[in-house]
Parts: C-alpha cells; sequence; structure tokens
C-alpha cells in the first residue's frame, strides 16, 4: 500500500491512461526509471572520484579520503 496525494493520485491516473497501462503499471515504470538513473549517476560519480585519485584497490587505500573531499556541500 502506498499513499499519495489526491492531486498527486489524479495526474498519476491520467498519466496512466495516456500511456495505455495501470495505475500500478505506470508506478512500477516511474520507479524502476528513477532507480536507473540514480545507479546511472553513482556509477558516474563513482568513475570521476576514480579518475581524481586513481583507483581504490582493496580495503582502506584513500576511499574515505576521497569521499570526503568530493561530498557535495549541503
Amino acid at each position: 500500500m502506498v499513499s499519495l496525494p489526491d492531486e498527486l493520485l489524479r495526474a498519476v491516473d491520467v498519466e496512466a491512461v495516456r500511456r495505455g497501462t495501470t495505475r500500478s503499471g505506470l508506478l512500477r515504470e516511474l520507479a524502476e526509471e528513477a532507480l536507473r538513473r540514480r545507479s546511472i549517476r553513482r556509477a558516474g560519480r563513482m568513475a570521476e572520484i576514480c579518475d581524481m585519485g586513481g583507483p581504490v584497490v582493496g580495503r582502506g587505500g584513500r576511499a574515505a579520503e576521497l569521499v570526503k573531499a568530493t561530498r557535495p556541500e549541503r
């Protein structure tokens, strides 16, 4: 079970009809797409970090240092 505000649920239903799918099907597609994009962004960020300080092999190394140095400001 998932709770959504009525307005958002109406928008989901409209989009589901537009795409010719069900509410559940649309929500599944959107969740998969969001998680796929997140995975791609993370892989890209890991590649950037590796490029900055060389590959981190095994445990230890400079992994923690690189993560802290490249952490986005809040």
